[in-house]
């Protein structure tokens, strides 16, 4: 049996690996303030960023949906990996050696199964790299030259070649320790008469890698007359690889996407190759499937949603194409960004395009030509005969319903005037009313008015930002933060988690009593089972480790990691800023067991016993004089 992690170890590859460089692989980051990074959320949909990243403490947290914790919870979430799996990722990335409790050092039993499979399209892809160079390879070399890419290119985007037998690459993963069963669950070989042989054989072979860039499956293009088979055969679904959720070149591209605020999708491998080699290198592609919804969701965590962002669509001019166009339109409205259709002279793709006149067409190609929901529009309108009045009904018919769904009203107006001058109305105002009416209509029959994005309460714009959790419910007792009890209380305890040594040793001598909120109790309470704020000063992503684990459950887990990143309220976060803070929870605390003192003196004073009153009475004296001196001396009378 496998042993678990030293943990030394795992806090050694937590502090090694930033959190900010990994999750900056998956979503563009921006500055937050104070110190922290923030972004669209991966986890759920969201139009304004509430995810938020610390670099200083090694946290993350979303104030949408919740989720938080260090770099190892991040890459157990996004990408569904166990914590023994994340940590040997993580480990293998900083260069460090992991010790087990049990079973000796790093055993490949205790390797989970993604790991093992993106460990077998690894090697793999190398074997395919190398079989390129063969010289049954040649129609394979022939057809890359044939398309403009020399050697060159094609190392750089690792292109390779499946050789035509049987079990040659079966053969050579089983060398390297892999089982049938991991083959076969991997999607590199299949099923044959006498055990597993090659998915792929005689093809081109371009490897697909998910948005972290690992390997997770393959295209593989026909080269010989012979081969039956489909002219692109792909990976088929298996636990690491899903079609719908990957894009072929997001790992080359996602920096320039992000950075340029702008992505260009074509259509093939080829295409993307032709792309990046004639500069524009924010070119990804589909593999095997249409432009869906999960395809937005990983462009729109690189993208921001910021409102310059650009994703420029290029289509064969073709009856596919135009309709592969209208496909990308049904989900135009869930990207931000404006969306365009750029149309190659002559019907060419980007590949045919540069081979024909040079890397510069390319570029002017991908230049924003045509809006999106300009060209399916229009495709709409040409299928009738305008020239008599029920041609032009019927495209109006139509086409309206689908100007309805451009949710910014302004540009809907706009694009409803376009349509009354496509279809020959002389009237636009008329096309303008009938197109908000079905606008309206739409948002009646969902029962709702505008959308709201996650964490906007109503009459707060997104532009405020998210609301945070301890505003919210059903996630635990509301927490008004208007209350200036609960706000003062969020802030001490933001600070003894943040900035430890503002609030030592006076934070340590606090009561978790003295906070009225229960959910910033069980914090306060986590806090002491580590041994206090002042195990904070030494190292404080340590400590915030720690006070982490020491959580009963999820729910106060996730308040601590919120706490944890959160901006302060005050604009100077110092010793008198965090003096106040002290000193306000602790004068709360004192006047509120001077009303139980006074409550108490009232009943003791109805026939109770003597020597109680004059305790309490005694006691209620020295609260009152307490509260006094921390009213007139602040900080210096803790």
């Amino acid at each position: 049996m496998a042993g678990r992690i030293n943990d030394d170890d795992v806090k050694a590859v937590r502090d090694a690996v930033p959190i900010d460089a990994v999750v900056s692989e998956y979503l563009q980051l921006r500055n937050a303030g104070g110190g922290n990074l923030k972004g669209l959320c991966p986890f759920h949909d969201e139009k304004s960023p509430s995810f938020q990243v610390s670099p200083s403490k090694g946290l993350f947290h979303c104030f949408g949906c919740q989720e938080g914790g260090d770099t190892i919870a991040f890459v157990m979430k996004i990408d569904h990996l166990s914590f023994s799996e994340t940590v040997e990722r993580l480990a293998a990335r900083a260069g460090i050696t992991l010790r087990y409790e049990e079973g000796g050092y790093n055993p490949s039993s205790q390797r989970g199964e993604r790991t093992r499979l993106v460990e077998a399209h690894v090697a793999a892809a190398r074997f395919y790299v190398e079989q390129l160079a063969s010289p049954e390879a040649e129609i394979g070399r022939k057809f890359l030259a044939e398309r403009g890419f020399d050697q060159a290119a094609a190392e750089h985007f690792e292109v390779g070649y499946s050789p035509v037998g049987w079990d040659h690459l079966t053969r050579f993963l089983r060398g390297r320790g892999f089982t049938d069963r991991e083959l076969i669950m991997s999607g590199l070989s299949q099923d044959g008469r006498r055990g597993p042989i090659d998915r792929f054989r005689g093809r081109l072979m371009w490897p697909i890698r998910d948005i972290a860039g690992d390997v997770v499956g393959f295209g593989a293009r026909r080269l010989r007359e012979d081969d039956n088979g489909p002219k692109y055969l792909n990976t088929p679904e298996t636990p690491i690889y899903k079609k719908s959720q990957v894009l072929y070149g997001v790992d080359l591209a996602k920096k320039d996407i992000a950075k340029a605020s702008r992505a260009v999708v074509v259509e093939g491998y080829t295409d993307v190759m032709a792309c990046h080699l004639a500069g524009v290198t924010t070119a990804i592609a589909t593999c095997g499937t249409a432009f869906g919804g999960d395809h937005i969701k990983i462009l729109r965590r690189l993208l921001m949603d910021n409102g310059s962002a650009r994703v420029i669509f290029t289509f064969d001019g073709d009856a596919a194409g135009q309709k592969a166009a209208l496909r990308a339109f049904e989900d135009d409205q869930k990207f931000a960004a404006e969306t365009y259709i750029a149309i190659a002279p002559d019907g060419m793709d980007p590949c045919e395009l540069r081979l024909a006149k040079g890397d510069d067409a390319v570029q002017d190609l991908v230049e924003p030509r045509t809006p999106l929901f300009e060209f399916a529009i229009r495709q709409i309108v040409n299928r009738y005969d305008l020239e008599v009045p029920a041609g032009r009904a019927a495209a109006l018919d139509e086409a309206a319903p689908v100007v309805a769904k451009i949710k910014n009203p302004t540009v809907r107006r706009e694009v409803a005037v376009q349509l009354a001058g496509m279809v020959g109305i002389l009237d636009p105002e008329f096309v303008v009313k009938r197109v908000g009416r079905q606008a309206q209509w739409a948002r009646d029959r969902g029962g709702r008015g505008p959308a709201q994005g996650p964490g906007t309460a109503p009459g707060r714009s997104a532009a405020e930002g998210p609301v945070p959790a301890a505003r919210r419910s059903p996630s635990g007792p509301a927490l008004y933060l208007r209350n200036p009890v609960y706000a003062t209380e969020r802030e001490l305890l933001k600070l003894a988690l943040q900035r430890p040594e503002l609030v030592t040793p006076a934070f340590d001598a606090y009561e978790s009593d003295e906070f009225t909120a229960p959910p910033y109790a069980a914090v306060r309470e986590c806090i002491d089972e580590v041994g206090g704020a002042e195990q904070g000063c030494a190292d404080v992503r340590d400590y915030l480790a720690r006070v982490r684990e020491a959580a009963p459950d999820d729910t106060v887990r996730k308040l601590v990691t919120e706490l944890a990143v959160e901006v302060f309220r005050g604009k100077s976060i110092d010793e008198l800023y965090a003096g106040h803070q002290l000193v306000q929870v602790r004068i709360r605390a004192v006047d509120r067991r001077i009303q139980d003192a006074t409550s108490a003196l009232t009943r003791l004073g109805n026939g109770g016993d003597p020597q109680q009153y004059a305790a309490v009475q005694n006691e209620l004296w020295v609260l009152q004089q307490y509260g006094q001196a921390l009213r007139n001396h602040g900080v210096g009378a803790l």
